[in-house]
């Protein structure tokens, strides 16, 4: 599980951005109704069981 205020840094052509990582997967697995079928089929693989 990936708490909500979880945030990664990456580079993107030699800039730092912080990705909220938490409150996007809290995003989607409250949304997770209205996905399609292929995007839950996609987080799945990645391993969200809830998808």
């Amino acid at each position: 599980m990936i708490p909500r205020q979880h945030a990664e840094r990456i580079v993107v052509d030699g800039q730092d951005h912080d990705v909220r990582v938490g409150v996007w997967l809290a995003n989607q697995k409250s949304r997770r109704d209205r996905l399609s079928g292929e995007q839950l089929a996609q987080l799945a693989a990645l391993g969200f069981d809830w998808a």
